[in-house]
């Protein structure tokens, strides 16, 4: 059976570096009317890459920290999917976004309840 949470963080770390190297990571925070009513994956006020650095590395870091309860599903592989369609660089990073979206699925989960972001 996998350490979840330490298969998570060694995830998210890809994530990010994946964010880097496709040149898709602020160094700037986004101001805080950003984050009100953002919609699903942050789509009324955000980019998807930039939800994934400020709202979802965020939050998905803190389940693996045990901070917060892990989700009952994911679906920001199946999401990035959509929204990267023909862009080939960023392969890597639907995988590993794919690898999560399986890791919250897997058999071993917690049982937690409830999304590990809000939806709106």
């Amino acid at each position: 059976m996998i350490d979840r949470n330490r298969e998570a963080a060694r995830l998210l770390r890809q994530i990010e570096d994946e964010l880097r190297r496709l040149a898709w990571w602020d160094d700037q925070p986004l101001p805080a009317d950003r984050f009100v009513d953002m919609g699903p994956f942050g789509g009324r006020t955000m980019a998807f890459s930039q939800w994934l650095q400020f709202v979802f590395l965020p939050a998905a870091s803190e389940a693996a920290a045990g901070r917060r309860d892990w989700p009952n599903s994911s679906d920001v592989g199946t999401y990035a999917v959509r929204e990267f369609d023909g862009v080939t660089e960023a392969d890597p990073l639907i995988a590993l976004l794919g690898e999560f979206d399986a890791l919250a699925d897997g058999p071993d989960r917690d049982g937690a309840e409830g999304p590990i972001v809000p939806a709106s």
